[in-house]
């Protein structure tokens, strides 16, 4: 687009449509980030027990829990690095990290250099996936956040889904290492080589939002001057109401996945299921998730995030007992079953909770409120991880599936009498369409 007098429009536009071709470079890097855990969702808690005869859940679990608290730090950091450095960097940065850790997993001796492997991948998830999910939103503008948020997740997890499916099968006929994790390789070339070639800088389009925004919830003692990070960190986490239901629900989802992780495939194999049957449901849970937030992104946009924080919560929760109790009858139909609705849970709520954030962050702001919520949702991991394996060597591997749908059953309560049900802000003027 040209100017009157004939010069360049460099201003930038907001919205999907209008940065399509970047948006969709995006979706890619973020389905071969989402593939880099999709790689251990199948094989490495089994490659514990079978692999390094671990006898220990805790032990086993070990790994997760590196995972979880290397990725909430990092992603506590990636907000004012991006800020200050830019998006770009940080996301090429986050890949470099990542390259190292499928040949950490076929190489390692010792279960310790499993559990190092997953300290260098939270720091890939914790800047890559963080620089996807705020690049899409610089880049959606107001009106679509829950669709953005959506198209992002619903790459990571279907790659999550996949690579899970797929390295159950090849694990299957060509044993837990080496072959699985060589998919990891290509997938850590890939994204590095497409984030440090092809994709564009962002952060000039929310400079350009927050010229127009509109007033949003979030306020601070004296507005006129920059936040503080540790200002930016109290009221993300406790002060404002909503951001906090919202940060709760976040580390609860995420103690889940944890759980889900570490203990489903412990769980299944004492059940007496294959490994590519393991593979198979381990699959179900993040295709539904992944599928799931297609709808339910563009839905959060329509009909606010509330409603579906909530509900989604409850159906995590009916999730647990389905598959704890239902194993006794018939594991592979209540493993399925439940993989379903922990799917289907999952997906009402991860978009609607990150376009919470940004509904109520300023712009210029964004990255730094979003590296809080998503630190404690990422926290759930190691909480949750720790929690199972505690609870499972204490009392069983049931008992740890029925105490995470218990807190997630809480969750919901507290996101019901926390979370603002607002209206999602729409500008025209500024996103320009879809």
């Amino acid at each position: 687009m040209t100017r009157p007098d004939g010069s360049a429009d460099d201003t930038p536009k907001l919205g999907i449509r209008q940065n399509l071709g970047q948006f969709s470079l995006l979706v890619l890097i973020n389905a071969f980030v989402g593939g880099m855990v999709g790689l251990e969702r199948t094989i490495v808690p089994l490659l514990g027990s079978e692999g390094f005869r671990l006898a220990s859940t805790s032990a086993i679990t070990a790994f997760i829990v590196s995972f979880g608290l290397m990725k909430a730090l990092v992603d506590l950091v990636s907000g004012p690095i991006a800020d200050r450095w830019g998006r770009k960097p940080v996301l090429v940065f986050g890949w470099l990290c990542g390259m190292p850790v499928p040949f950490l997993i076929i190489w390692a001796p010792t279960w310790s250099w499993i559990v190092i492997a997953n300290v260098l991948l939270g720091i890939n998830q914790g800047f890559a996936w963080s620089m996807t999910v705020l690049m899409k939103i610089d880049l959606a503008g107001p009106a679509r956040r829950g669709l953005a948020m959506g198209l992002n997740e619903f790459a990571g997890y279907g790659a999550v889904g996949l690579t899970a499916l797929l390295t159950g099968y090849i694990a299957a006929s060509a044993g837990l290492r080496p072959k699985p994790f060589y998919l990891g390789i290509g997938y850590a070339i890939a994204g590095f080589l497409l984030s440090a070639l092809f994709v564009r800088e962002t952060f000039r389009y929310a400079q350009h939002e927050a010229r127009f925004a509109r007033s949003h919830v979030l306020a601070l003692p004296d507005d006129s001057e920059p936040p503080t990070f540790w200002n930016i960190f109290v009221i993300t986490s406790w002060r404002n109401r909503t951001l906090f239901g919202v940060c709760q629900a976040g580390l609860v989802n995420n103690l889940n996945d944890g759980m889900a992780w570490g203990i489903f495939p412990l769980f299944f194999a004492a059940h007496g299921l294959a490994v590519a049957d393991i593979g198979v449901i381990k699959a179900v849970y993040p295709f539904v998730w992944a599928l799931g937030q297609l709808v339910t992104g563009p839905l959060s946009d329509r009909w606010g995030r509330k409603g579906l924080i909530v509900w989604g919560m409850w159906l995590q929760a009916l999730a647990h007992p389905v598959i704890a109790f239902g194993a006794k009858f018939n594991v592979w139909a209540s493993g399925v079953s439940g993989a379903i609705l922990l799917g289907l849970g999952t997906a009402m709520v991860y978009p609607s909770l990150l376009a919470a954030v940004s509904d109520v962050a300023r712009p210029v702001w964004r990255a730094r409120c979003l590296s809080v919520y998503r630190s404690w949702r990422d926290l759930g991991y190691a909480v949750g991880a720790a929690i199972a394996g505690l609870v499972a060597g204490a009392l069983s591997l049931a008992w740890s599936i029925h105490v995470a749908g218990g807190l997630t059953f809480i969750s919901g309560l507290i996101a019901l009498f926390t979370v603002r049900g607002a209206k999602v802000h729409h500008t025209r003027s500024l996103s320009g369409g879809s």
